[in-house]
This record gives structure tokens, sequence and C-alpha cells, in this order.
């Protein structure tokens, strides 16, 4: 279970670290606003889970490999940043990807410091929105979860899908690869046919 954790935890780091930094080197940030971007995009959503289930300090700052892959991140954004400028609908799917890994990581994590369900799950959507939320408050926007209606929710269907597999005790593994699927899926869908929750109708 810890090498499984650490594995989402660092994959997801990488994936949102690079959603940061695009984000960053859109709005023509210089290097070291990249880089800041890409580590709190990174690393925001887990320390806030860290810190919310007692496991201090927060693996985001206490192990170093998460600063070096959101560093590595940040550079490989900077560097390549024409290409990433071409592939912007690339790093949307990274963000659907990073939201899917964390929102899985989140919920197992919160699980084995033995919290109940509904709880794990929920924190598991704030792991997963975590690092985006913080990304668009520091760039002065909307939070992409406030607008994106299936953004929280395909989070919300993934750490569900978690918690139901170790209620029934499925293999880590598996559920975690379903769980992220799903997650994912939902997401990348929800983008290309902009499906939408319903909305109070305005006089």
């Amino acid at each position: 279970m810890r090498t499984l954790l650490l594995v989402l935890d660092l994959c997801g780091t990488f994936v949102f670290a690079i959603g940061g930094a695009a984000a960053a080197n859109k709005r023509d940030l210089d290097l070291f606003g990249i880089l800041v971007l890409s580590f709190v995009a990174g690393n925001f959503g887990g320390i806030v889970r860290d810190v919310l289930i007692g496991d201090v300090p927060p693996a985001a700052i206490s192990d170093w490999r998460y600063l070096a892959v959101s560093v590595a991140a940040g550079f490989v954004t900077f560097i390549c940043d024409s290409v990433v400028g071409e592939l912007w609908s690339f790093v949307l799917i990274s963000d659907a990807a990073g939201l899917g890994l964390f929102a899985v990581s989140g919920t197992q994590k919160a699980l084995s410091f033995n919290l109940n369900p509904a709880m794990a799950a929920l924190l598991g959507v704030l792991t997963g929105v975590g690092g985006g939320m913080a990304r668009d408050l520091f760039l002065a926007q909307v939070p992409t979860v406030l607008k994106a209606d299936f953004y929280a929710t395909a989070a919300l269907l993934g750490a569900t899908v978690v918690v139901l597999g170790q209620s029934i005790q499925l293999p880590p593994w598996q559920v975690a690869i379903v769980a992220v699927v799903i997650a994912f899926g939902v997401r990348v869908v929800a983008m290309h046919r902009g499906w939408r929750l319903p909305r109070a109708r305005k006089r």
C-alpha cells in the first residue's frame, strides 16, 4: 500500500505540476513563477490532505522526491514552452489525469488512516481539486472546480470506486487502476461534450 500511494502521488504530482507550469507560462510568468506554480499545483492538495489526517510533516515537504518531480516538470515546461503552448489540449488531458490520480491516492491514504468511508472520499476529492484551486487563485482567476461542473464530480466518482473496492476487499492495485480510469474518463468526456450539472434558472 505504501508503494502504491507513493507511485500515485508522484505521478499525480508530475502531471499536475505540468499543468501549473503551463498555466503560469501562458500568463507570461518568469522561470521562478513557473516553478512556484508547478510546486503549488502539484502538491497543495496533498499537503492539505496530510495535515487534515494528521500525517505531519506532509509528504510533499518531508520527501525530497515531491519537490524534485515538481521542479523537473516546471523546467520541462519552461524549456518546451512553444510545444506546450501548441498542445494546450494535452495540458487539459494531463490535468484530468492528475485529478484521477490524486483523487484515488487521497482516498486510499485517508482510508489507511482509518477514516470513515464518506470522509475518506471527501478527502480524496479535496486532494484532487486542491492543487488546481491553488493554481487558479495564484493566477487571480475563478478556480476550475467552481465553473467546470464535472471536475469535482469526476474526482468523487473515482473516490467512491476506491471506497467500494476496499469495502468488498478487492486488490488495491486493481481498484486504483479502475478508479483512475473512471475519474479520468468522465472528466475527459465531460470536457468534450460540455456536460454540466443543473443550474439555477435566472429571472
